[in-house]
């Protein structure tokens, strides 16, 4: 009962957050409205299958979805960061780090 009830919140969440309303999710993930309003109406935990189709939908990871602390979607623009990050050394990490917190003191 307790895990319907933090899945139903979070699709609210990201529903508001997004200004979307169920049709709209229903459209975004390629569900059927009623399958979106049966979540609801039945108060019922989707399927694996359903939740992936929803987080496709919504633009993010089903990790994302459950994860406890505030969730970063990552855009195309945040994705390559990460990817560049990663090819970067220690020293250079360093170096952009001090960039961004100089940046972020304005």
């Amino acid at each position: 009962m307790k895990e319907q009830m933090e899945i139903l919140e979070k699709l609210d969440r990201l529903l508001e957050d997004r200004g979307w309303s169920e049709y709209r999710l229903a459209k975004e993930c390629g569900l059927s409205e009623s399958t979106i309003a049966n979540i609801y109406r039945r108060n019922s935990v989707p399927s694996v299958a359903t939740l992936q189709a929803i987080c496709r939908g919504f633009g993010i990871s089903m990790s994302q979805f459950f994860a406890e602390n505030e969730m970063v979607e990552l855009t195309d623009q945040t994705r390559e960061l990460f990817r560049l990050w990663a090819t970067l050394t220690r020293e250079q990490k360093n170096c952009i780090l001090e960039v961004i917190r100089l940046f972020g003191r304005k």
